[in-house]
């Protein structure tokens, strides 16, 4: 029996996490967030004191290292067995896991173990290549975006409710040339999905989008 697939692609800050883990937890499904395993690799490589040039030591910590995905509130992510979420987001993790990405090599083995995440009853998958790369055959795809000044002002209403000062202006700006960087590189990069359902999120709430995805899957 196939194992139904749901892939949300789309640029930063376009809501695809919470999207995502909301419409897994509402069908059923597992969830896969391709991001958090490149930050899961990164912590597991900077805590076995690998430097981050050391190509072939790091395939080796990918193969090895055991995920594990839990949809709540938040997500919660299991690094061979220890809870590594609060670690994800942070800088030292985001600029090695950005490094380790760009090795074809260590992208070509986490490509299995995403693919490994296709279960029964069904599949949930969250990035940036999901649709067009790691499930290119899957049965439902959805491209989120919305407008880098929404995905902006979003970002900045996120750092201001944690107390963080942050300034709308350069988070845009940080924004554009991510999505230029993300879509400009050669292994793997963003694009809308052959088939994919293209949603713009930016006039639309959160739980718009929600209903939006969840009735594509069940109108099938």
């Amino acid at each position: 029996m196939t194992v139904p697939v749901l892939t949300i692609d789309g640029p930063s800050g376009a809501g695809k996490g919470t999207v995502s883990r909301a419409v897994a937890k509402q069908l059923g499904w597992h969830y896969l967030d391709s991001g958090s395993i490149y930050r899961s690799l990164a912590i597991a490589v900077t805590q076995a004191g690998v430097d981050l040039l050391k190509l072939r030591q790091i395939c080796e910590i990918a193969y090895a290292m055991e995920l594990e995905f839990e949809c709540g509130a938040e997500l919660v992510v299991r690094l061979n067995g220890v809870d590594v979420s609060a670690n994800l987001c942070t800088e030292t993790t985001g600029n090695a896991a950005s490094i380790i990405a760009a090795y074809p090599e260590v992208r070509e083995v986490l490509l299995q173990k995403q693919k490994d995440f296709q279960q029964l009853p069904g599949l949930v998958a969250d990035g940036r290549d999901m649709g067009s790369v790691v499930f290119p055959d899957a049965k439902f795809k959805v491209y989120l975006t919305a407008s880098a000044e929404e995905r902006g002002l979003r970002r900045y209403k996120q750092l201001i409710e944690k107390g963080i000062d942050a300034n709308l202006i350069q988070i845009t700006k940080e924004i554009l040339a991510r999505d230029q960087r993300d879509s400009e590189r050669t292994t793997a990069p963003l694009t809308v999905p052959q088939g994919a359902y293209y949603l713009d999120s930016s006039s639309l709430t959160i739980q718009q989008v929600i209903e939006a995805v969840i009735n594509l899957v069940r109108a099938d």
